[in-house]
């Protein structure tokens, strides 16, 4: 039988588009990057309830997006119904545009409600920037309580993250922390046994939030939060919450749980991640010579753009020398 083929008239083609983005969730809606097998996203109520802010918290699109607000009255943020041990957590974020000096939004994990004088600690930091200067994305990482001894790493990212919706995700796994930015793993912590318990180990929940940080977010805390700016409007999406609900209290907890995670973890692709890193990557603990005079243990490790094969690039302080930004800037 031959095909029949119906012409459609222009006005009512358009319609029939207009309504199956609808349908999908429209263009604005980023697709979860597909990094670990059985992940999927979950609406708000099934996975998440409000922790503070709750006026500047909004919940919208039948749970699918949650809107967090800072005002001079308060900041906002939500946290996750169960506490884990391992598993695969992310979120499309989109972050405050204009003036945001002094605003940090952040996508991470912790214990601290449980574990108050030894928590762990699993940070994606958004650090806003004045008008015309990019944002920052700090991530963290801490262990049984080891702030002493930060291990932070700050990025500029290849895009605006105030355009649009990005993927920011975190695999934890009994042997690594892999971060990622959309699909790119940018930042791999290897647990070490010089690590000891500084590497995170016990279950945490998981948190979103946007507060005032004046006091550091910004040049050390030159520039602070203008409310006459506010409000400063951060958009979650995509929320996925992968990994092994446990009771935060229990002694032992199930070997098995989190293959998943570990399959995802072999399968980053260190390329990808020194490429990054090259490019983007504006600072590290790792050569911060004057905070760390004698390097952490981890800091040895070269693959996948580790420490050890990106020292040329950095100065004493840490900062990615000038030199390597220009050339940076120069190809891109």
């Amino acid at each position: 039988m031959a095909a029949v083929v119906v012409a459609m008239p222009p006005a009512l083609f358009l319609l029939v588009l207009l309504l199956l983005l609808a349908l999908h969730g429209g263009a604005g809606d980023a697709t979860p990057p597909p990094l670990v097998r059985g992940a999927r996203r979950v609406a708000f109520d099934e996975g998440y309830t409000r922790m503070f802010g709750d006026g500047n918290l909004a919940v919208l699109r039948d749970g699918r997006r949650v809107r967090l607000t800072l005002d001079e009255s308060t900041g906002a943020g939500f946290v996750s119904q169960d506490v884990f041990l391992h598993g695969f957590f992310s979120a499309a974020v989109k972050l405050p545009a204009d003036y945001a000096a002094g605003v940090v939004v952040a996508f991470y994990l912790s214990n601290g409600d449980t574990y108050e004088k030894t928590h762990d600690e699993v940070d994606f930091e958004f650090l806003g920037n004045v008008r015309g200067r990019e944002w920052r994305v700090q991530t963290n990482v801490y262990g049984n309580g080891s702030t002493a001894a930060g291990r932070e790493e700050r990025y500029d990212l290849p895009f605006d993250p105030t355009d649009e919706l990005h993927h920011y995700s975190i695999l934890w796994t009994r042997r690594r922390i892999i971060f990622y930015v959309d699909e790119t793993p940018i930042r791999e912590v290897v647990r070490t046994a010089a690590m000891g318990a500084a590497f995170p180990a016990k279950p945490m929940s998981v948190y979103a939030t946007i507060w005032d940080g004046s006091a550091w977010a910004t040049l050390g805390g030159r520039y602070r939060v203008n409310y006459r700016y506010a409000p400063f409007v951060a958009e979650f999406a995509d929320l996925v919450l992968h990994g092994c609900a446990v009771d935060p209290l229990a002694v032992e907890h199930s070997a098995s749980c989190g293959d998943e995670e570990e399959e995802a973890a072999e399968a980053v692709s260190s390329a990808a991640m020194a490429a990054f890193r090259r490019g983007h990557m504006s600072y590290s603990y790792c050569h911060d010579r004057r905070r760390y005079p004698v390097a952490l243990s981890e800091c040895a490790l070269t693959g996948g753009g580790g420490a050890a094969s990106l020292g040329r690039l950095f100065g004493p302080d840490g900062m990615k020398r000038r030199r390597a930004r220009r050339a940076r800037d120069a190809s891109s």
